[in-house]
């Protein structure tokens, strides 16, 4: 046994360590919110499991002091962790990950709860301590901020004092000792202790031998996958490990690397961290694909490196780095190796040695039935998560598409301080949302590329108004971007149409342009492509506003960062199952749970296929929050009110001295539920079980404060009926006295956010 205050002792010292094998730090708010609630509650928080060893024959991570042995944490690194930053305000010296997820954790000394801190919740309330702060400096400079009242003042001081003891918590401690022990037997025990928590990857055993040879490997790919990931380019440590197995050893599997020793992967490291350069560089002055959005298939990279490795570490000419952009395209576009990845690797691998890209090319041809072409319906998908986006990005910068207000072709060099482009839908989505749906109006065919100031003139003009005049000043500038010249296309009924003929001319584009690739007809002699910034999505739209808000909160929450609007493909078919919202392909907490997918269209996925293959699968953004909210009070086990449940005490938090009955505000609640499907087609499932389970004004208070808005406000938002929301009903001036300022203009902000007048209504 051994006391929590002994145990961040001895992290302080050097004495206690990480071996190199564990992941980062990876609990949420939550999580952490729990497991301090556990400690005050002086409930079983599980013991520690440490490996006594020699540092001399092991990595490790933190602040070694000395040779000889040491303790190694195996099993408790998540809470002991949480702990110490929670009680030293500091992330330990072996830590790696988010320091948010334990930074600002308060006490309330009355309700007895633990939240992160909150300013309009929190400050100048005397009952909110800050934890950290209690644990540096004792509970007795609080007697001062609870003397006006002694006999409350006593009461905290018991609970802010029984807080601090948790210092003196005994932890039940297991060694693994002997000099025998091995690091592939260690991992092995660590793996069948953590069986419920995350589980090494097979990236992670690997790695974790070579470290036992070569202490700074992970540091030093970290140091890449950091200088990537400055230049807007995201990889994983797992990809970049099969980037140098497949340069170290021209096999898939990471098993492979058991055969290598710390020199020659320190070598192949090096190699494919160079020939991954080599090839960002083509992919963004060839291509144009110079940012992680359009980005295509990850896994094609490490064929590329052995390719590379193969080569002397590059192409032969002009001519062979195209063929072998043209097999990288063609390979992300079909989803080469969205099934079984490791064994389509290994037999791209061995053609590579046997035929080099020709053969690559050849297999793919066979795997696709002799064709590589491209058709006017593979550009069918929706949203900036279709294969087909990269490939519209990639035409617009290398086909010479012009902007529609300066007429001037987009690349960086030419553009200048206007060098900054917005996706443009052709067709804005307010003037469509009524007549088609949400499918067709994010059609690819209906998205082009433009600079953000051209953007923002056109705003929500219709093709048929704005077409005209653009071509007029810059004759040939509509089909420099594969628009339809056919004026009768530019009308809203002929909708469907005009998308039918793009998909056919940007078909066309882009099989000219891969022809081109393929057979070795050179690019004209100039610069290559300068990279540009694509900026977010038109800030007009509630549902990007909506899924933007969402993730942000369960970053702030400490959940894992979501993959927006990406496909997903079939692992096993390589077909596509969804063009999802969100994406949490490891769990919303890294390496634990199911992948999670938002999918907001669920007529255009496949959900049964994605619950087969495991995934929890949610078709709204609040059933998303919900289930997260549920995961939320299950860790904290907290009793704490959602905002507003207690109705009996609305008036006085709204400060009203008279508040109107609540039975008014009730049926007003209903009637806008009414209208909604009445007069708007939509029927508020959802928002009708929030008022039979809170009541109208815990609804009302639990929409308002929500951290992003609703999918009744979304759903109104795109049938041009905001007047219909909760945020809209509670600023009547009838229901006003019923909320506090905080909450009302939190509603002004959103209705005024998406062009709703208000006032005077």
């Amino acid at each position: 046994m051994a006391k929590l205050s002994t145990l961040l002792d001895q992290i302080d010292s050097g004495t206690i360590l990480l071996p190199e094998f564990q992941r980062g730090y990876v609990w949420n708010r939550d999580q952490v919110r729990g497991l301090m609630r556990s400690m005050y509650l002086g409930h079983p928080v599980g013991g520690l499991l440490l490996w006594e060893t020699s540092t001399e024959d092991t990595a490790v991570r933190g602040g070694l002091t000395g040779s000889g042995t040491h303790l190694l944490l195996l099993d408790g690194q998540q809470r002991v962790t949480s702990l110490y930053g929670v009680i030293r305000g500091r992330a330990p010296a072996f830590f790696e990950g988010d320091p948010q997820a334990f930074t600002g954790l308060h006490f309330n000394v009355e309700k007895e709860i633990f939240e992160f801190y909150r300013p309009n919740l929190m400050s100048g309330d005397p009952l909110w301590v800050d934890v950290t702060e209690l644990f540096a400096q004792g509970p007795v400079p609080y007697l001062a901020r609870f003397a006006d009242d002694p006999e409350a003042a006593n009461r905290y001081l018991t609970r802010l004092n029984r807080l601090s003891q948790i210092a003196d918590k005994d932890f039940y401690q297991e060694k693994i000792t002997g000099a025998d022990k091995t690091v592939d037997q260690v991992v092995d025990i660590f793996n069948r202790v953590n069986s419920g928590g995350t589980k090494l990857s097979k990236g992670d055993l690997a790695l974790a031998k070579l470290c036992a040879q070569w202490p700074d490997a992970r540091s030093t790919m970290r140091e890449s996958l950091t200088t990537w990931k400055e230049a807007g380019f995201s990889f994983t440590l797992d990809w970049l490990l099969r980037n140098a197995t497949a340069v170290a050893t021209g096999r898939a599997l990471f098993t492979a690397l058991d055969r290598v020793d710390a020199e020659g992967f320190q070598k192949a490291l090096k190699g494919s961290v160079d020939h991954v350069g080599t090839f960002l560089d083509a992919l963004s002055g060839r291509l144009g694909l110079d940012h992680d959005r359009v980005l295509m298939s990850r896994y094609s990279f490490p064929v590329v490196s052995r390719l590379l490795e193969l080569n002397g570490g590059q192409f032969d000419d002009a001519a062979h780095r195209d063929k072998v952009l043209f097999w990288y395209v063609h390979s992300a576009l079909w989803g080469r190796y969205a099934g079984s990845t490791e064994s389509t690797l290994q037999t791209d691998y061995d053609v590579l040695h046997q035929s080099g890209v020709d053969g690559l090319i050849s297999a793919l041809e066979r795997s696709r039935g002799g064709s590589l072409e491209v058709r006017p319906h593979d550009f069918e998908g929706s949203t900036r998560g279709s294969r087909f986006y990269p490939l519209l990005y990639m035409l617009t910068r290398v086909k010479g598409a012009r902007d529609f207000g300066s007429g001037l072709e987009l690349r960086a060099e030419l553009l200048g301080k206007l060098s900054s482009l917005q996706v443009h839908h052709v067709f804005p989505k307010r003037v469509l949302r009524d007549a088609y749906d949400r499918g067709h109006v994010n059609a690819i065919a209906n998205f082009c590329f433009l600079t953000q100031q051209t953007n923002l003139e056109i705003s929500d003009r219709r093709p048929e108004e704005y077409f005209p005049e653009v071509e007029e000043r810059h004759p040939g500038v509509l089909a420099s971007q594969w628009i339809p010249t056919d004026p009768e296309l530019w009308k809203v009924e002929n909708y469907l149409h005009f998308l039918a003929e793009r998909r056919r001319l940007l078909a066309e584009a882009a099989q000219s342009f891969l022809s081109e690739l393929a057979t070795g007809v050179e690019a004209p002699a100039e610069e290559p492509l300068r990279p540009v910034t694509v900026l977010a999505s038109e800030p007009d739209d509630a549902r990007s506003v909506q899924i933007r808000e969402m993730a942000d909160e369960l970053l702030r929450l400490g959940f894992a960062e979501p993959e927006l609007d990406t496909t997903i493909s079939d692992p096993e078919r390589g077909v596509v199952l969804a063009e999802a919202e969100g994406f949490w392909p490891n769990g919303l907490q890294h390496g634990r749970g199911k992948p999670v997918v938002l999918e907001l269209d669920p007529e255009q996925a496949d959900l049964p296929r994605l619950q087969e293959l495991g995934y929890e699968v949610f078709t709204s953004v609040d059933s998303l929050l919900g289930f997260v909210n549920r995961l939320g009070q299950d860790a904290a086990g907290s009793t704490a009110e959602e905002p507003g449940e207690a109705e009996d005490g609305a008036a006085e938090a709204a400060g009203a001295t008279a508040a109107p009955p609540t039975a008014d505000f009730g049926a007003a609640m209903l009637s806008i539920y009414e209208r909604a499907r009445s007069e708007a087609d939509y029927t508020a499932t959802f928002f009708l079980g929030m008022l039979s389970e809170l009541g109208p004004l815990g609804t009302a208070r639990k929409l308002l404060n929500a951290p992003a808005v609703s999918d009744g406000f979304a759903n109104l938002w795109e049938r041009g009926r905001l007047d219909l929301t909760v945020e809209a009903l509670v600023l009547r001036p009838e229901f006003e006295a019923l909320f506090t300022a905080e909450e009302l203009d939190r509603a002004r902000t959103r209705l005024a956010q998406f062009g709703h007048r208000f006032l005077d209504e």
